[in-house]
C-alpha cells in the first residue's frame, strides 16, 4: 500500500531520506475510499485494529470489517442528513467507535472535529458556536452526558446527539443500534477535492482562546512520514499510542499513516493511568512500537520494568512535550531502546524527528522532516546561524503551494491566520537552536523565553534540570518580574509523595542548589513554589500561561495589601520591615 505514494521506499540514511523521499498525491484522495477499503479489498483478513480495556475486554477488526461498520456508520449519518462540509464532533475517548464514525464522515466528505471528553459545558458551547457543529457523537458516560446537555440549549445548530451508550438518554438516538438498522450506504457521487476541509481541531490553548485548525483531504499522506519514517512501521507490526482519541496525537499515532503502512493500531481503553497495567499490557499483547509523551515515560521508569517480557518491543518514539535526557537515559538503561524524539503541532504532521538511521542525541528533536523546508529564523526571517535561538519557520513560498500536512487556515479568522504565515512563512511560535550536525533543540514557546539579566532562559532547560532532583515529579519554569533582574527564573513544582512533607525552605535550597550543578547557574529558580498540580490543557500540556497570570493576581493583591498597611502605618506612625525586604 505504501509503495502506491512513495517512490523509494529504502533510504541509505538521513541524507538519502532527505533526497529521495516524496509523495504523490492522487487527485482527490479519500483515505477512506483510498486506504481503508482498498486493504478490505485486497487484504481483507488483515488485522487493521486491536482493541482492549482496563476491564480486560477485547475487540479485534479485520479491515473488511471495518470497511463493514464504516459503511454502515456511514449510511446512518446519511439517514440523519449529514453530508458533504458538516460538521460532526467526535467525544469518543478511547472506544473503538471513534475508528468508525471518523472513517464513516471521512467517507461522506464531511467535517470530523474530534474532542475530549474532558470538555466542560463552556467548552462544548464555544465549539458549537464557533464551528456550527450539527452533530455531536459522544462516549455514553455519565459527565459527558450531563456537560453536553447543559450545552445544548445554547448551541442553535446543534440537531443530533448520538450516544454509544451505556447511558442513552430521551432526546439521544442509540449508535449501535443506529449502524445495526441502517440502511444500505450510498456512496456521494463527488465526496471531496483535495482542498476540502476533512478535519478540524480546536488547538489547545496554551496561551488563550482555543483556534480552529482546519485541514484538507491529503493531511494523511502527510503522515507516511510519521509512521513510516519515524515510527519505524512496517506492514503487520503492532503499534501503541496512547493519546486519546480527542487530541491531534491520536490521528498521528492511531489511524493515519498506520493504516497506509498496514500496520495493526493497538488501543488500550482506561480512563485512570496505571503505569503498571500498561507495562503488563505491553507483555501481554507483544507491542512493538510505542510512542507517548515524555510525563509518561517518567511514570513507567519509576516502576520495576524488569519484571515484564518487554522483548516484541523494538522501537520507541516520544512527543508532546520535549523530552527530557535522563528520562532518555533510564528508558535505555532498563530496556535498551532508545527514545526517537519528534516535533509537530496541531497545524502539522511531524516536522522534526529524530528517524531510523540517525543517532539520537538526547533532548534533541532531531532533524527537519524532508517535506517541509524548516528552518530557525531570526526576526527579519533569515537563517539563524549555528548555535543562535530563533523562531522555528516553515518555508511557504507564493505561487507554490503548502507543503503536505500543513494546515490549511484557522478556520473562519483570516486575521489569525495572517499572523501566523506571512512573508511566504508559517511562524510556529516555538523557539530553538540549531547545533553543527543539523540537530534542532527546543528552548519553549516565543512567550515562554525569560529574559534575566541579559541572558535569555529556555524553560525547557530549567525544568529538565529541575526534573533529575528525586522530589520533583512535574516542574513548570515561567518568569517573574524583577525591579533589578527584568525577569528571574520562577519553579512551580509537583513533589513526589515521599518528599511532600519535607516541602520548606531547606528543600527549596536543595532544589536550586542541585539546578546551579546540574545547569548554568545563572538559570537557577531564584523562586521556587510547592503546588499539588500544574495547570493544564486539555490535551495535558503546562499552561504557563495560566500560572503567569495568577502569580499577576498575587502580586497585585499583595500591592494592594502592602498599600494599605503602609497607610495605616502612616496614620498610626507604626511600622515594621518585612523579613528578606531590608
Amino acid at each position: 500500500m505504501v509503495e502506491r505514494f512513495i517512490g523509494q521506499t529504502d533510504f541509505n540514511g538521513y541524507d538519502d531520506f532527505v533526497r529521495n523521499f516524496k509523495v504523490r498525491v492522487p487527485e482527490n484522495f479519500n483515505f477512506a475510499y483510498d486506504v481503508v477499503d482498498a486493504w478490505a479489498a485486497e487484504e481483507p483478513e488483515r488485522e487493521a485494529l486491536l482493541w482492549t480495556d482496563e476491564h480486560g475486554r477485547e475487540r479485534r477488526f479485520t479491515f473488511a470489517e471495518m470497511k463493514e461498520q464504516t459503511d454502515r456508520t456511514a449510511a446512518f449519518f446519511q439517514s440523519l442528513g449529514i453530508g458533504k462540509g458538516d460538521r460532526v464532533m467526535l467525544m469518543l475517548k478511547r472506544h473503538y467507535q471513534f475508528w468508525f464514525s471518523i472513517v464513516a464522515l471521512h467517507k461522506l466528505g464531511a467535517v470530523a472535529i474530534p474532542a475530549t471528553h474532558l470538555l466542560t459545558e463552556e467548552d462544548i458551547e464555544y465549539r458549537c458556536e464557533k464551528a456550527h457543529i450539527r452533530m455531536i457523537v459522544a462516549a455514553g458516560d455519565p459527565v459527558i452526558i450531563g456537560h453536553v446537555e447543559k450545552a445544548r440549549p445554547h448551541c442553535p445548530t446543534l440537531e443530533w446527539l448520538v450516544s454509544t451508550g451505556p447511558d442513552i438518554p430521551d432526546g439521544w438516538l442509540d449508535f449501535n443500534a443506529g449502524i445495526e438498522n441502517a440502511p444500505a450506504f450510498v456512496r456521494p457521487e463527488h465526496p471531496n477535492s483535495n482542498d476540502d476541509v476533512m478535519l478540524l481541531y480546536f488547538t489547545s490553548g496554551t496561551s488563550g482562546e482555543p483556534k480552529m485548525v482546519a485541514h484538507d483531504f491529503t493531511y494523511p499522506l502527510g503522515h507516511i512520514a510519521t509512521a513510516y519514517c519515524w515510527h519505524n512501521l512496517r506492514k503487520g507490526d503492532l503499534h501503541l499510542t496512547l493519546a486519546d482519541t480527542g487530541w491531534g496525537k491520536a490521528v498521528w499515532g492511531k489511524l493515519y499513516g498506520q493504516w497506509i503502512v498496514g500496520a495493526d493500531v493497538f488501543v488500550y481503553d482506561f480512563d485512570k493511568f496505571v503505569p503498571a497495567d500498561l507495562l503488563h499490557m505491553m507483555e501481554k499483547y507483544h507491542i512493538n512500537s510505542f510512542c507517548a509523551p515524555p510525563t509518561v515515560f517518567r511514570f513507567l521508569i519509576r516502576e520495576d520494568v524488569s519484571k515484564y517480557d518487554l522483548s516484541s518491543l523494538r522501537y520507541c518514539t516520544i512527543a508532546g512535550e520535549a523530552l527530557n535526557p535522563s528520562v532518555f537515559e533510564k528508558w535505555k538503561e532498563l530496556t535498551g531502546i532508545s527514545l526517537m524524539e519528534g516535533f509537530g503541532q496541531t497545524e502539522t504532521t511531524l516536522t522534526v524527528g529524530n528517524f531510523p538511521g540517525m543517532t539520537p542525541k538526547p533532548g534533541s528533536m532531531g532533524k527537519p522532516n524532508p517535506q517541509y523546508d524548516i528552518y530557525i529564523a531570526r526576526h527579519d526571517g533569515s537563517r539563524s546561524p549555528v548555535g543562535e535561538q530563533g523562531e522555528i519557520v516553515i518555508s511557504v513560498p507564493e505561487g507554490k503551494g503548502k507543503p503536505l500536512g500543513l494546515f490549511k487556515e484557522y478556520l473562519d479568522d483570516p486575521e489569525l491566520t495572517g499572523f501566523a504565515w506571512h512573508d511566504g512563512l508559517y511562524h510556529t511560535g516555538d523557539v530553538a537552536w540549531r547545533d553543527e550536525d543539523g540537530y534542532f533543540w527546543f528552548v519553549g514557546r516565543k512567550d515562554d523565553v525569560i529574559k534575566s539579566s541579559g541572558y535569555r532562559i529556555g524553560p525547557f532547560e530549567v525544568e529538565s534540570a529541575c526534573l533529575t532532583h528525586p522530589a520533583v515529579v512535574e516542574c513548570a519554569i515561567t518568569a517573574v518580574p524583577d525591579e533589578v533582574r527584568g525577569q528571574i527564573v520562577k519553579a512551580t513544582i509537583v513533589l513526589a509523595r515521599d518528599y511532600v512533607k519535607k516541602a520548606g525552605p531547606e528543600l527549596i535550597k536543595e532544589i536550586q542548589n542541585h539546578v546551579k550543578r546540574v545547569t548554568a547557574p545563572y538559570k537557577y529558580p531564584r523562586v521556587v513554589e510547592f503546588v499539588s498540580e500544574l495547570p493544564k490543557t486539555i490535551s495535558g500540556k503546562i499552561r504557563r500561561v495560566a500560572i503567569r497570570a495568577t502569580d499577576a493576581v498575587n502580586r497585585a493583591t499583595d500591592s494592594v495589601k502592602n498599600s494599605s498597611a503602609a497607610a495605616s502605618r502612616k496614620r498610626s506612625g507604626t511600622g515594621r520591615l518585612r523579613p528578606g525586604h531590608c
